[in-house]
């Protein structure tokens, strides 16, 4: 096996598990998701010997891990991604509805990024780009991609923080509130969600469609919908949450994320970027100007 990098733990004031190890440790893992991943693919060693999350650190140990030689077994395919901002360091690309960020499938997002972006100049550049964040199968809109080590790193630690501002729009079905806060527990963890009605039109099926704005404090799986239906005001076209006869006539969810902004990490530039709503929004709304 190939060794992607060593350290020497300094000393400690107690001891502590080797996935808590805190983020940064590595300079080229991004994350302590990505570490414990390696733990658990048998890739790091603690004093040369094959460790577990659980292995004690006391401080004075030698961590060796291995590069995982799967992620270059990874396919790399083309898509028609449209990118709407990129350099060296980060990507924002538009993502189309019906395809997987990332997986174990051929045909994700993740498997079409270094096919769409120009590789980076910089010494940490990734070979392939990595999505920072998610967005459901059935979702379009912004997407934020890492393209180096440390953007990756930084970017997930400004998620963490509540540094990224994220806009979406969806339609939902019924008479829904002007405007509201929506909380849960999902995932064992709070969550929330703001939303605010733009605009309704009646309607004979759904007795009335509302174009809103949610903006997500929060970033559980599926929580955006999973909250418009607790409210019982489904996201159009959601037959996993909404009723399965609200298919939005084959036209798919109505869920769009709009917007992204952010402090470029490296620059501390401002980067605010959006993507217009999707026709089948504008389709229903036609006097929407966002």
């Amino acid at each position: 096996m190939n060794i992607l990098e060593t350290y020497i733990v300094p000393p400690l004031e107690g001891p502590i598990r080797l996935s808590d190890l805190r983020a940064g440790t590595f300079s080229l893992i991004v994350s302590r998701k990505a570490f414990t991943k390696l733990i658990k693919a048998n890739l790091v060693h603690v004093n040369n010997n094959l460790s577990t999350t659980a292995t004690p650190l006391l401080g004075g140990e030698i961590i060796t891990v291995y590069r995982d030689q799967t992620s270059s077994n990874k396919p790399s395919i083309t898509l028609p991604l449209e990118v709407i901002f990129e350099d060296q360091h980060l990507a924002i690309i538009h993502k189309p509805p019906g395809i997987e960020v990332s997986g174990n499938k051929r045909y994700t997002i993740a498997n079409a990024l270094s096919n769409s972006l120009t590789k980076s100049n910089q010494e940490d550049a990734l070979k392939r780009p990595e999505p920072i964040h998610r967005l459901d199968y059935p979702t379009s809109g912004c997407l934020l991609i890492g393209k180096t080590s440390s953007s990756v790193m930084k970017l997930n630690k400004s998620f963490q923080e509540k540094k990224i501002d994220k806009v979406y729009y969806a339609i939902t079905i019924g008479n829904q509130k002007s405007s509201g806060t929506i909380k849960s527990n999902l995932e064992g963890k709070s969550s929330i969600s703001h939303f605010e009605v733009i605009d309704t039109v009646a309607s004979i099926k759904y007795e009335a469609l509302n174009l809103v704005k949610l903006i997500p404090e929060t970033g559980r799986k599926h929580q955006l919908r999973k909250h418009l239906a607790a409210i019982q005001c489904p996201i159009m076209g959601d037959i996993k949450y909404g009723n399965p006869l609200h298919t939005g006539q084959g036209n798919g969810l109505y869920l769009h994320g709009y917007s992204l902004e952010f402090t470029h990490p490296h620059t501390g530039l401002l980067i605010s970027k959006t993507i217009q709503l999707p026709k089948k929004f504008t389709r229903i709304f036609k006097q929407i100007r966002l």
